[in-house]
């Protein structure tokens, strides 16, 4: 391999690798949800929309387990609420 050759296909490898989804393809999340039922974060449908895990960790979400997320909350446009507002994406709550 000429070094030409080498470096397009390093400077291509770099460019993608920041270019991740939040899950996965094929992952999911699944939180219980309370009395709106369960809800589901697929990964695959957030990166098919252009989103990549920076887009929301840490701005939107803390990288942190556990982290409770209310219905008050969403409807102050917080958390999920921040994109799903029924302006920026589908209000799906």
């Amino acid at each position: 391999m000429r070094p030409l050759q080498f470096l397009l296909i390093l400077a291509i490898m770099v460019a993608f690798a920041g270019s991740g989804f939040a899950i996965s393809s094929g992952k999911t999340v699944e939180y219980a949800g309370g009395s709106a039922g369960k809800v589901i974060f697929d990964g695959k449908t957030h990166g098919d929309k252009g989103l990549k895990c920076t887009d929301c960790h840490t701005k939107v979400f803390p990288m942190k387990k556990g982290t409770k997320i209310t219905m008050v909350e969403m409807n102050e446009g917080r958390n999920c609420g921040a994109c799903h507002n029924g302006q920026k994406a589908i209000k799906q709550y």
